[in-house]
């Protein structure tokens, strides 16, 4: 369990990261927030952080990659806070997790990285709920303390697929070393 929204343990030891395939630990389910539907052809999976600029640049990149591969793809999201360097990264992912909660992980999601900058305090956090219709106590500390469990686990499933930085995509279960741009995503989803 995560001791408060401004802290996040990050295991002592991380797995070692060679050029050896390196595959997603565990695969896509239905714990996942998902886009599409489970079982589809093919999946791309996102580990990423609301406060990276990298992740914010690849949102377009992957919604057009959705549009583009319709019902042959899902796509799933888990939190990589990189706390040490974002620190507004874990309350935007215990937001996100808590507005999930209550059936709106997307709305919030897609909120958390719009705009051309983070806006990630706790004002913007209950701004962004009010707006898609989640109470706004609900989503920052100490009512995220629920949430902390799902947030660690998918950044430890992170740290279990190699995952170092964000953002960190994975294509059929295979984590992906290309270009973040649609025609080098598609590539790898159709190919």
């Amino acid at each position: 369990m995560i001791a408060t929204a401004r802290s996040f343990r990050i295991p002592t030891r991380r797995p070692a990261i060679t050029d050896q395939v390196t595959r997603l630990d565990p695969p896509i389910g239905p714990y996942d927030h998902l886009e599409g539907v489970l079982g589809a052809a093919h999946s791309l999976v996102e580990y990423g952080d609301f406060e990276c600029p990298y992740c914010r640049a690849a949102v377009p990149v992957i919604a057009e990659v959705r549009a583009r591969m319709g019902d042959r793809m899902v796509f799933a999201f888990r939190h990589f806070p990189l706390a040490e360097i974002h620190p507004f990264a874990l309350a935007a992912a215990l937001a996100a997790e808590a507005a999930g909660v209550h059936g709106q992980f997307w709305p919030m999601h897609d909120r958390l990285f719009s705009g051309d900058e983070p806006h990630l305090r706790q004002a913007d956090l209950r701004d962004y709920a009010t707006e898609i219709g989640v109470t706004p106590e609900k989503v920052v500390w100490p009512a995220t303390q629920f949430v902390e469990d799902r947030v660690e686990a998918d950044f430890n499933s992170g740290v279990r697929s190699g995952v170092r930085g964000t953002p960190t995509l994975f294509v059929d279960g295979v984590r992906y070393r290309g270009d973040v741009t649609v025609r080098a995503l598609l590539a790898a989803l159709e190919g």
